[in-house]
């Protein structure tokens, strides 16, 4: 008898751990692991917040910036942070994909820092997302954010698309329009043949986020943008991909930076900080990184933290990718980027396949 209800009780335990952990999504949890890289600070004003990065862009190769972003906010500065990627059927990182798990770590994210374009997350993901922006989570936007979905066969999402024209019109132009203050509108000017020089506006170089930020210079083109906000630097497209290269005369000066308060339907309010430039090359620029970087900072609502001469130093080998729409690095996985040693990225460029 005693022998029998020996492997009773086992099948009875691991039954019950099975329940555990289809119930408190446990397993889930563990499978998400793989889309996620984290690195953790352990001394400095950002101990015990946690910045969560959303990194899926088919062109400006926000897959390596963010990660250099999140080594420094972690290492200078004690943050805890998480970057997320799309994946493709192998499980390696795929710009530009929907394919992502693991955004529960908004629940308890303090600052939400996105890289995205025409994004088309599975409920689930959708969700966290939408918990956040109405609790009013802070939330820093890179380039392409301005259209960080295209969501067209989901009626419970589509008001989130780039150019949502339906029934909430609230939401009119998603969530570019309705959270970071401007949507997708056109370049302004020849991406990859005109550079911007970024001028910021006189009104605002007192601002916290333009503490210590000089001589900002960045690869990527203009965009055209009206936002609905402050307007904190404006951009002169230049004639050539150099920082000398003359100013394009026929060009006026375009907001390519901005701050603003959100609030969606009966949501809480939150802060945003939103860019037009971001790609991986536009962050060797010292004056553009120490802005972006402020940014965060400002977000969070630590004004107090954000000193003139703060380290804004690479942690690590940053060599980026030159931003392109079909090379990548292929055949990386979140985890191959762990670690503050890592280089980012490895692997070679090849072309994306179209669909």
């Amino acid at each position: 008898m005693q022998k029998t209800l020996k492997p009773l009780l086992l099948i009875g335990i691991v039954t019950l751990i099975f329940i555990f952990k289809s119930v408190t999504g446990y397993a889930q949890g563990d499978d998400a692991s793989k889309y996620r890289v984290v690195y953790k600070g352990d001394k400095g004003p950002g101990v015990g917040k946690n910045i969560v990065f959303i990194a899926t862009d088919h062109e400006y190769r926000g897959e390596e910036s963010l990660p250099a972003l999140a080594r420094i906010l972690a290492k200078r500065y004690g943050f805890n942070c998480t970057v997320v990627y799309a994946l493709d059927s192998a499980g390696n990182i795929f710009p530009g994909g929907s394919n992502i798990k693991g955004l529960d770590v908004l629940d308890k994210a303090d600052l939400l820092v996105m890289f995205m374009r025409f994004a088309n997350f599975p409920d689930a993901e959708m969700q966290h997302i939408d918990n956040y922006i109405r609790r009013g989570g802070p939330v820093v936007g890179f380039r392409t954010s301005t259209h960080a979905f295209e969501i067209k066969n989901n009626p419970k999402w589509a008001h989130y698309g780039w150019d949502y024209k339906g029934e909430k019109t609230n939401w009119k132009d998603g969530f570019g329009e309705y959270v970071l203050g401007e949507t997708w509108v056109s370049h302004y000017g020849t991406n990859h043949k005109q550079s911007s020089k970024i001028i910021i506006e006189k009104s605002q170089e007192s601002h916290p986020i333009m503490r210590g930020v000089k001589d900002m210079w960045v690869q990527s083109g203009g965009y055209t943008a009206e936002p609905k906000g402050t307007v904190l630097a404006r951009g002169q497209v230049l004639n050539g991909m150099t920082a000398t290269s003359e100013p394009d005369k026929t060009k006026e000066l375009l907001p390519v930076a901005w701050i603003r308060d959100y609030q969606i339907d009966s949501g809480k309010k939150g802060r945003a900080f939103a860019t037009t430039h971001g790609a991986s090359e536009d962050l060797l620029n010292d004056g553009f990184r120490r802005m972006v970087l402020n940014a965060t900072f400002w977000a969070l609502g630590m004004e107090k933290d954000i000193k003139a001469d703060n380290d804004i130093a690479f942690v690590g080998p940053y060599k980026p990718t030159t931003f392109n729409f079909s090379g990548y690095k292929a055949n990386v996985k979140p985890s191959d980027l762990a670690g503050w040693d890592s280089f980012i990225m490895p692997g070679e460029i090849v072309k994306k396949k179209q669909k």
